[in-house]
């Protein structure tokens, strides 16, 4: 029992550390530290009462430091992503356009008219930023940018089928990540759920015989993070639409990652387009901002403006709706689509297209001559829940057998002062050149060489 007190009294004050915190780390606020000095002398407390000896106040202070600084350091962090997975949910999603990048820092650095009216000098409307862009690409006669997609499927329930019944096929009432279940979003709008068809074969008729007089819309969810195979069925969406329109219901399509090029062109299978879906007859679409189309996290909603409209008028849209950020970057994106540049501008698809020969040539610029790496092979995925089961050829700049193994050497690339995120595969590390962006190269060929 003495020794337990011995131990408690050999435990410094507050404000000893603090003041090593501050000698030690003088980047450290004062504040900061005295926060920092308690909560790691709350854990040498614990620690002496499970029968461990008291650290000294050098030990307590350096640990204080850190935890300071953590606190302090840019975050999110920005990392290499070398993994080969273009649109990576993890690593931020899509990254942006020098334009859009442009944009956003021009709406964040200053005051804009997001919602005033340079005409008539009166309050305006942050969704005419936008809903024209919108439009103009897609085709649609309304259109409406909320936070994520998500919100947006959330809100197009809410707002039209709130009491009533929407109609589902059991192989779409999916799980798309995250915990969002398509099941649970229809719960929480007020909507009651009701499956149709089987897991792996829905027609028309199933939809037809399952409508009551209590149903109002049928949702069509595309199920982008996983593949069905074999022997699957689901029907034609003009034919879906002609129900819909026969019966006086709504057609809701989630299109979730929502394409405006064309992927076959690339050797991968075939993403929905969203121009395709509306000309099918869906009165509504919605998709992701931030995974094919290239641009900020939003969630998008077009279609005809009687049913867009009402949308936009639920008390609800305005918790959901979108920053100046997000508005000023995601038009830049949506321009490069209307200027027919997006394959040169738009990082995601200029690692789709992109050939293999560039990808060499850009994997020997990184390893210029360093020891114990080798350009290999490789494959690449979209990723972010687009296009499951499909590959990209590609090319990696892969090290084997380092000292201390690979999973020590995938830390070490982790802890640089940019982080490389790459891929262990078989006994090697593989940092696919697909995703590293062209302004990392130099970043990378340096870390490389420090190793």
């Amino acid at each position: 029992m003495s020794d337990a007190r011995a131990n408690f009294r050999s435990i410094p004050s507050v404000e000893v550390v603090a003041q090593a915190i501050e000698r030690l780390a003088p980047d450290v606020p004062a504040r900061m530290a005295v926060r920092a000095a308690r909560a790691e002398i709350d854990l040498i407390r614990k620690a002496v009462a499970h029968g461990h000896p008291a650290s000294n106040a050098d030990a307590i202070a350096r640990a204080g430091a850190l935890r300071a600084r953590l606190v302090l350091q840019e975050a999110p962090q920005p990392v290499i992503n070398a993994t080969g997975v273009i649109v990576h949910t993890n690593l931020g999603r899509a990254p942006l356009s020098d334009q859009a990048l442009e944009a956003v820092h021009a709406a964040a650095g200053g005051y804009s008219d997001l919602e005033y009216d340079l005409g008539t000098g009166q309050r305006g409307s942050r969704s005419n930023h936008i809903s024209d862009v919108v439009r103009e690409v897609t085709g649609a006669e309304a259109a409406l940018v909320l936070n994520n997609n998500a919100a947006a499927v959330f809100l197009a329930l809410e707002a039209h089928a709130r009491g009533r019944e929407v109609l589902v096929a059991r192989g779409e009432s999916i799980e798309i990540g995250g915990g969002f279940r398509i099941p649970d979003i229809l719960q929480a709008s007020g909507a009651r759920l009701r499956d149709v068809g089987t897991t792996n074969r829905t027609r028309v008729e199933d939809y037809a015989r399952a409508v009551t007089d209590d149903t109002v819309a049928i949702l069509r969810v595309h199920p982008s993070n996983f593949a069905q195979v074999g022997f699957t069925e689901s029907p034609d969406p003009a034919e879906l639409a002609s129900l819909a329109r026969q019966r006086g219901l709504l057609l809701i399509n989630d299109l979730g990652s929502g394409a405006l090029l064309d992927t076959t062109a690339y050797g991968l299978a075939r993403e929905p387009l969203i121009g395709e879906a509306l000309e099918a007859g869906a009165d509504l679409v919605t998709f992701s901002g931030d995974k094919l189309l290239g641009g900020p996290q939003a969630g998008v909603v077009v279609g005809s403006s009687d049913v867009v409209e009402p949308i936009a008028r639920r008390p609800l849209a305005r918790a959901l709706r979108p920053d100046k950020m997000t508005i000023a970057g995601l038009r830049a994106t949506l321009v490069h689509y209307l200027r027919d540049e997006a394959l040169a501008t738009i990082p995601v698809w200029q690692m789709i297209a992109a050939g293999l020969d560039e990808l060499r040539e850009r994997g020997e610029r990184v390893m210029d001559g360093t020891a114990g790496v080798r350009l290999v092979d490789s494959s690449a995925a979209v990723g972010g829940g687009s296009l499951p089961g499909q590959t990209l050829s590609s090319v990696a700049v892969e090290l084997k057998n380092p000292h201390g193994g690979i999973d020590a050497l995938a830390g070490r690339l982790r802890a640089a002062p940019r982080p490389v995120i790459g891929r262990i595969q078989a006994d090697g590390l593989r940092l696919d050149m697909r995703t590293v962006l062209p302004r990392d190269e130099v970043t990378l060929r340096e870390t490389l060489r420090a190793l």
